[in-house]
């Protein structure tokens, strides 16, 4: 989704520039060739890549500089400085690199170069016989990828029961279900993508058993594959209702891209929808469905939206973000049933609406995990290099309980950047790197023409720190245990986002 139609700034560097203007650490905004470039100095060497995100078009020149690499201000992407790769998601393909040339005192970009076939750097340590992935969504799509990028040419079979998976799970409640988005944005990868990587990319299946002892896994369809290596990135599913009336086609959940076209033609046939619960999926939808002109009500039993998550100052923010684009509210309340045209509160009081959209949290999909008899917690755990308690065999993304050293505690968290760094580091692993997993939780949700930051994980705090004025939507929180900063809050503050990231992580 890169936008080259930025208007370009800065020297141009085709022309040259004084190489004194080029400091040490610290890249300059330029163009050549006709696109925006940024130009840095690393061990007294000069170099030059794209300098726009490839995942959602972020400037890069509004992120930060850490140690040879750019951070995108939006959402936390990571790029090498030297060869433009894509270190860490969300985004996922390299930015251009260019030729540099120094002489006379200036600095020229010439040329743009081709990007190696092969970025992987080393040979792995350990080379499976055959990886196996079980979940094509964040996790399992990252380290499929990861595996091919650091150098594993063995066999690799991705196994999803979604028959559109990989996409872009944060866009289907946002610019997608909006209306915004469109539709070609929305998967990773395009199939042609697997299959010139040799990936056995198997959609539409499901996995019914998988031998641990003999190593090998049973699907549907009666046919197996055998693994050395094992990944679970079964992700989570939504949590169902159990009220009278919740089970016809009124009641809809969002999770998949079926799941957000089948709200999509809903909203189409529909002026009304009551949306259950308060979540951030819960509150995406209703600005999406606010956004295609349907009176939209959300019910909740919270006193404020999203105060969990984000403490009483940002859930008033989020309340009045809603309240003024036409968003009821009914806080305070919870479901009692589902009748024709109407969503019954537990006193008794109706909301109209000709569907419900319920967004009441989900679950992690354990299954597998259970019959395999993995350790588990509210989740599977893993140590710190995401490995269950079988060998060979890692889980990643949303069904995973690991130790996060920034917190102090073993936690899991349903965070798209999340589970697609795990998915590297998985994938790592499966290699014999034998890396700790330490990467500072992160998540965006965008409300309207607001976007929220939050970094770190906090699930309970002693005191908020709060710098700007939330209600002017400028702001960072600091969530606070004692002297300890947990977590950060931001909004329009994104430079500020990054610096709280490398912070947390210098601190581990």
């Amino acid at each position: 989704m890169a936008d080259q139609s930025t208007e370009l700034k800065g020297p141009d560097f085709q022309r040259g520039v004084s190489a004194t203007d080029v400091k040490e650490g610290m890249s300059l905004l330029g163009h050549a060739t006709g696109e925006a470039v940024l130009l840095s100095r690393l061990d007294g060497r000069c170099y030059a890549v794209g300098a726009i995100c490839t995942h959602y078009s972020g400037q890069l020149a509004k992120g930060l500089d850490v140690d040879g690499t750019v951070r995108c201000p939006l959402h936390h992407s990571c790029f090498s400085l030297r060869t433009g790769e894509a270190l860490r998601p969300p985004g996922l393909n390299d930015l251009a690199r260019f030729r540099v040339e120094e002489r006379d005192g200036k600095v020229f970009v010439r040329e743009k170069l081709e990007q190696p076939a092969q970025p992987a750097k080393h040979k792995p340590k350990r080379t499976p016989k055959s990886v196996v992935i079980v979940g094509a969504g964040a996790a399992g799509e990252s380290a499929t990828e990861t595996l091919r990028r650091e150098g594993y040419a063995g066999p690799i079979a991705i196994i999803d029961p979604d028959t559109s998976a990989p996409v872009d799970r944060p866009n289907l409640s946002k610019d997608y279900l909006a209306g915004e988005a469109q539709p070609e944005w929305i998967p990773l990868r395009p199939p042609e993508f697997f299959q010139e990587h040799d990936v056995e990319l198997l959609r539409g299946r499901e996995v019914r058993a998988i031998d641990a002892r003999t190593r090998r896994i049973t699907m549907d369809d009666g046919s197996t594959r055998d693994f050395d290596s094992l990944i679970l990135a079964t992700g989570a599913e939504p949590i169902r209702l159990n009220l009278p009336g919740s089970s016809g086609p009124r009641v809809l959940y969002l999770r998949s891209l079926a799941d957000s076209d089948a709200i999509i033609a809903a909203a189409s046939r529909a002026k009304r929808v009551a949306v259950l619960g308060a979540s951030f999926i819960g509150l995406e939808v209703a600005a999406s469905l606010r956004k295609r002109g349907l009176e939209v009500h959300v019910a909740a039993p919270e006193g404020r939206p999203l105060e969990r998550v984000l403490g009483a100052e940002l859930g008033d923010v989020v309340r009045a973000l809603h309240e003024k684009k036409g968003v009821v509210f009914h806080l305070g309340r919870t479901g009692k049933s589902v009748e024709p045209g109407h969503l019954v509160l537990d006193d008794g009081s109706k909301i109209p609406a000709d569907f419900i959209v319920a967004g009441v949290g989900v679950r992690p999909r354990t299954q597998l995990a259970d019959a395999l008899g993995l350790t588990q917690d509210k989740g599977v755990v893993v140590n710190e290099r995401l490995e269950t308690s079988a060998p060979n065999i890692f889980a990643a993304g949303d069904i995973a309980r690991w130790p996060d050293p920034h917190s102090g505690a073993a936690i899991r968290v349903e965070h798209w950047v999340v589970a697609q760094r795990q998915g590297q580091t998985a994938a790592r692993n499966v290699l014999g790197a034998g890396e700790r997993f330490d990467a500072v939780p992160f998540f965006w949700s965008i409300h309207y023409d607001i976007s929220i930051h939050y970094v770190g994980h906090a699930e309970r705090w002693d005191r908020t720190a709060i710098d700007g004025d939330p209600a002017k939507h400028d702001c960072a929180v600091r969530y606070m245990a004692g002297d300890k900063v947990l977590a950060v809050a931001t909004i329009f503050r994104d430079r500020a986002s990054l610096e709280a990231e490398v912070r947390m992580e210098r601190r581990s």
